[in-house]
C-alpha cells in the first residue's frame, strides 16, 4: 500500500513539474504590446468638389472628395497604419465598405487577407470596379436590390475601389499581412497584441505615399511613434 500511495505521490508531483515548466511559454505567447501611432501633415487639406447631375435624390447636388484631411494638431486621417512583419496576429475578421450617399464608407479600409463585404445603403444602382494588381480586378454590378455583396481580396497590396455608374466615387482597401489600422480624425491609429520584439511600423496614404520606421515593442506596455508624411 505504501509503495502504491508513493508511486501515486511521484506522479502527482512530476505532472505539477511539468505543468509548472509550461506556463512561461503559454503566457509569453500571449503577451503582446501595443503601438500608438500619431501621423501628422504639414500642409493643406486637398478637397476638390464636383456638380452631380445623377441620382441627385441619392447622392446631391455636390461631390465632395476629400484627397487630403487634416484635423486638429495636424493630425492626417485615412492612413494605414500597419505591422507587416507580424503576420498572423489576431483573428481575421470580414471588411466592410458602404455605398450610401454615392460615397464609399468609410473612405479607406484595412484588412487581412479574406473576404471584403461591399453594401449598398442607397438602393441605386453602383458597380463596383477595383484597380490591383495582386488580387484579380473586380468589375460587378450591385443593383438596388442586391443589398450585400462578398468579394475575395487574397493578396497584401492596396486596391483602388471606385463606382462606374458614378465617377467621382473613390475608396481604397488596404490588404495587409500583419495587424493594421487607419488613423482617426485627429491622425491617431492603434494596433495591439503585436509580438514584442523590433517591429517595422508601416504608414501609406493614397496621396501621400509611405514611411516605415522601426521600434521595440514591449509585451503590456504602449509604444508610440510619429510620423509626419510629405508632399
Amino acid at each position: 500500500m505504501r509503495k502504491v500511495l508513493g508511486a501515486v505521490t511521484a506522479l502527482v508531483f512530476a505532472l505539477g513539474v511539468a505543468t509548472f515548466i509550461g506556463l512561461p511559454g503559454a503566457t509569453a505567447q500571449g503577451g503582446g504590446g501595443t503601438i500608438e501611432a500619431d501621423v501628422k501633415y504639414n500642409g493643406a487639406p486637398q478637397v476638390e468638389k464636383l456638380k452631380v447631375n445623377k441620382d441627385t435624390e441619392k447622392c446631391g447636388t455636390e461631390a465632395v472628395i476629400e484627397k487630403v484631411v487634416v484635423g486638429g494638431n495636424k493630425g492626417l486621417a485615412n492612413a494605414v497604419v500597419s505591422v507587416p512583419g507580424a503576420k498572423g496576429v489576431g483573428k481575421a475578421t470580414k471588411a466592410t465598405i458602404d455605398q450610401h450617399g454615392c460615397k464609399f464608407v468609410p473612405h479607406v479600409v484595412a484588412m487581412n487577407p479574406g473576404d471584403l463585404e461591399l453594401k449598398n445603403s442607397d438602393d441605386i444602382l453602383h458597380n463596383i470596379h477595383t484597380y490591383s494588381t495582386a488580387n484579380p480586378s473586380i468589375n460587378k454590378a450591385q443593383p438596388k436590390f442586391k443589398k450585400v455583396m462578398t468579394e475575395k481580396l487574397e493578396k497584401p497590396e492596396y486596391v483602388k475601389l471606385t463606382c462606374d455608374v458614378h465617377s467621382w466615387m473613390l475608396g481604397w482597401v488596404a490588404v495587409t499581412p500583419g495587424p493594421a489600422a487607419v488613423t482617426d480624425a485627429n491622425g491617431v491609429a492603434k494596433i495591439e497584441n503585436v509580438p514584442p520584439g523590433k517591429q517595422t511600423v508601416e504608414v501609406w496614404h493614397e496621396t501621400l505615399g509611405k514611411q516605415t520606421k522601426d521600434v521595440e515593442v514591449k509585451a503590456g506596455q504602449t509604444t508610440k511613434v510619429s510620423f509626419e508624411m510629405k508632399k
